[in-house]
């Protein structure tokens, strides 16, 4: 079963939970996942 993203949602859960792992910074979060640093950093 698939997940359901609101329709203005960038990240899924399983980005959310990568983001949280990483040591990498923000800007490198960012522009892996192609979302705004302002996104990752919430």
């Amino acid at each position: 079963m698939g997940q359901i993203r609101h329709e203005s949602a960038t990240t899924t859960h399983a980005v959310r939970a990568a983001i949280q792992r990483s040591q990498a910074s923000l800007a490198a979060l960012s522009e892996a996942f192609g979302i705004n640093p302002k996104t990752v950093a919430k």
